[in-house]
């Protein structure tokens, strides 16, 4: 399985050329916290299961999450690959499907055995997913 370090850089440099591709991935968990009136974050919420599909579309400027309602961020501003301490990450400025300005980030934990994560930081809220990076398999040849 490619390092999703790789990847990332990968992101950073297709961000500037016009070659654009495709990732994968999926879902094991996701939490929730939320803003409060005073301006405080929640705690994050227990970790719930769930497994769906999250697409890095580079060609169509889009991130799709496959939950029961589809998410879909159009994405109007690649961030550059960063490490912040012992994190590889990659910010997106988006447009979610109600036309509401969000960031989508990509975290790879180097200290946590390379985990995955996607974060969706709106105003009020963020969502955080556990991912996993999957492989495009190419098709077999007859």
């Amino acid at each position: 399985m490619k390092s999703l370090k790789y990847i990332l850089l990968f992101l950073f440099f297709a961000s500037v050329t016009t070659y654009a591709q495709k990732f994968n991935f999926k879902t094991s968990g996701y939490m929730v916290s939320q803003k409060d009136k005073k301006g405080n974050w929640s705690d994050w919420s227990k970790l719930q299961k769930s497994e769906m599909t999250v697409l890095l579309d580079m060609e169509s400027h889009r991130i799709v999450v496959y939950s029961e309602v589809l998410q879909l961020f159009s994405i109007m501003k690649y961030g550059n690959q960063e490490t912040i301490g012992d994190d590889d990450v990659v910010k997106f400025n988006c447009v979610d499907n109600n036309g509401v300005e969000c960031v989508l980030t990509i975290y790879t934990r180097k200290k946590q055995g390379g985990r995955n994560q996607l974060y969706i930081t709106y105003e009020d809220m963020i969502i955080a997913y556990n991912m996993t990076v999957l492989e495009d398999k190419p098709a077999k040849k007859k």
